[in-house]
């Protein structure tokens, strides 16, 4: 291949590049609340274009970190491509451990919810399709955004009574973990992470750490849910998955499993772009149209990805 073609390759790439960006408005540091004086902030991106009267469905990212690092800035790029499909998306902070314990997590991402349900108007956002998509402790918040959107004791302490609700349509979960009582032994940093997030191991803050595991709180009103896992995690074991997609068929509650064998936690390379792809063609099955799904039927055991 000549020089002058792989240039022209390159302009070509840089110029689409560049026409995507165009299209999507881009905004940081939006406050969206501000509990014990932290000043949590989210970025935004939306279409530069929408049709009149259009309201489009958004996502909530949730990074991850352990529960006590991790920064907003890591969903920047995905972000970007879901305004590029139409989509308003957000990705946003949340008061890190063991300053901050559960569940003050919990209460950050739903008033994240919150925030984009009473800015719709403004952003052009359809309330009724909002999802929640996060990675490791971000999966782990999102799945707990699915399965407790009714649950009034884990709504932000300062929310305002007329506040609307964080519930979500519909949730995506890379590898997140479903179980803190199981944890241990079969991940190589739970025995460090989880007691800074919980006050204590499993031994001595066992209820807590029953409290804090998303799976113990499916009922059939949970959301429909992506789960994304590899069969080779050593940070939260496969089984995870597994336990939560049954408890979810368990309760008649739409789940679908995508497996990646031989991955590990944090998808790289191929793995990563499967895990993407698979995501965002559930998100626009879930969210592109306006009406409710219809029976909350069970969904098939989940699908292999191979590597």
């Amino acid at each position: 291949m000549s020089i002058a073609r792989i240039v022209g390759g390159v302009v070509v790439l840089l110029l689409a590049l560049s026409a995507s960006a165009a299209e999507v408005v881009f905004e940081e540091g939006i406050e969206f609340a501000n509990p014990a004086d932290q000043h949590l902030k989210l970025n935004l991106a939306r279409p530069r274009e929408v049709k009149a009267g259009e309201k489009l469905p958004a996502v909530v990212c949730i990074h991850g970190g352990g529960f006590r690092a991790g920064d907003r800035k890591g969903y920047n790029d995905l972000c970007k491509k879901l305004a590029d499909r139409g989509y308003v998306a957000v990705t946003i902070d949340y008061r890190l451990a063991p300053k901050y314990q559960f569940p003050a997590a919990v209460h950050d991402v739903k008033a994240a919810v919150q925030w984009v349900k009473s800015n719709a108007a403004k952003y052009g956002i359809d309330p009724e399709r909002v999802a929640a998509l996060g990675g490791s402790a971000g999966g782990h918040l999102a799945l707990f955004l699915g399965v407790t959107g009714d649950v009034r004791a884990f709504d932000p302490p300062d929310a305002a009574p007329n506040a609307p609700s964080p519930g979500v349509r519909c949730v995506v979960s890379y590898y997140g973990p479903s179980d803190l009582t199981k944890s241990y032994g079969k991940s190589v940093d739970a025995a460090e992470v989880l007691p800074l997030f919980l006050g204590g191991d499993v031994e001595h803050e066992r209820a807590r750490h029953i409290h804090a595991s998303p799976l113990y709180w499916v009922t059939p009103r949970a959301a429909p849910m992506l789960l994304l896992h590899g069969t080779e995690d050593k940070y939260v074991n496969y089984e995870q998955a597994l336990w939560m997609r049954d408890k979810l068929n368990a309760a008649e509650v739409p789940v679908e499993l995508v497996t990646l064998d031989g991955a590990g936690h944090g998808f790289k390379g191929d793995d990563g772009k499967k895990a993407e792809a698979a995501a965002i063609e559930y998100l626009d099955r879930q969210l592109k149209s306006p009406a409710a799904p219809a029976a909350k039927v069970a969904a098939p055991a989940g699908k292999s990805v191979a590597r």
